[in-house]
């Protein structure tokens, strides 16, 4: 199943997304176009299986992040919710725009937000658990956080980003968090 979502996205990157073909995929996965077929029975479901690992794999990533900085502070928790979903994003920053042009093409709604309601959850949770602040409403500064990150990123993914460009994206949506928990706080 790696090799096949590998390949597409080799030949998203090489052939782009109108030229995309299932025979494409399955040449350079070196499997069969029929073996390619018993698990994706169409162009659409195979590019909708890589469009979700790709969320998946954001929404575990902050959620680690927040496992990982329980207790911490709101400005430790902000600087790790920012990196580790940066770090999906840009970690094959040539494949970012692939995908969010296929998040276009495709109805993926559910998708992005089945991963911005895991994330939603991991940072209320985090931030509920801070060790040196209190909010009134951690539900709704959970939901706007990660309505920000998610709708940020994607924002500048339709391109790829340099390194220079990561780092800098980085420092600013952490500012951003930073500051807007910062004012949210409960005296």
């Amino acid at each position: 199943m790696d090799a096949i979502f590998e390949a597409t996205i080799q030949v998203l990157l090489s052939d782009g997304l109108i030229r995309f073909n299932t025979t494409r995929v399955a040449r350079r996965a070196g499997v069969s176009v029929g073996t390619l077929y018993q698990y994706f029975p169409n162009k659409q479901a195979l590019l909708f299986a890589v469009l979700e690992r790709h969320l998946l794999m954001i929404a575990e990533a902050v959620e680690k992040a927040c496992d990982e900085n329980r207790l911490g502070t709101v400005e430790t928790i902000a600087e790790a919710v920012v990196t580790a979903y940066l770090q999906v994003q840009i970690a094959r920053a040539e494949v970012s725009p692939a995908l969010y042009r296929i998040g276009l093409e495709l109805d993926a709604r559910e998708l992005i937000d089945s991963a911005v309601q895991r994330s939603t959850r991991a940072v209320e949770a985090t931030l509920s658990d801070a060790s040196n602040d209190r909010f009134a409403d951690v539900g709704l500064i959970a939901q706007t956080l990660t309505a920000a990150l998610y709708g940020t990123v994607p924002a500048f993914c339709h391109k790829v980003l340099s390194v220079a460009d990561g780092i800098e994206a980085e420092r600013q949506l952490t500012i951003m968090f930073r500051s807007y928990l910062a004012a949210h706080r409960v005296e």
